[in-house]
């Protein structure tokens, strides 16, 4: 999903609007070893992908699990790290 449907699916599925300068939002699609990020500045949107290569991230399945992250549980993300256990490995046989 592009700029336009991830903007789309904020407001239909949220409501909320994704030109709030400075908000990202953050998806995780069903193998949840990537994350896509969509950001507004002032200047129009940006899409953040960002993959890991071994393991996964226990990411919220439904709208009761969703949170708000500070910058540093952002950056400990993006950094592979776990936010309350958000990655989980996979064993390797």
């Amino acid at each position: 999903m592009g700029v336009n449907g991830l903007a789309a699916f904020i407001r239909l599925n949220y409501g909320m609007e994704p030109v709030d300068d400075g908000t990202l939002f953050l998806f995780c699609g069903n193998r949840r070893d990537r994350i896509k990020g969509l950001i507004y500045d002032r200047d129009g949107f940006t899409l953040l992908y960002h993959r890991i290569t071994d393991g996964v991230y226990q990411w919220p399945r439904n709208t009761e699990e969703a949170r708000n992250l500070n910058r540093e549980e952002f950056e400990k993300l993006m950094d592979g790290f776990a936010i309350e256990g958000s990655i989980r490995y996979k064993e390797k046989i």
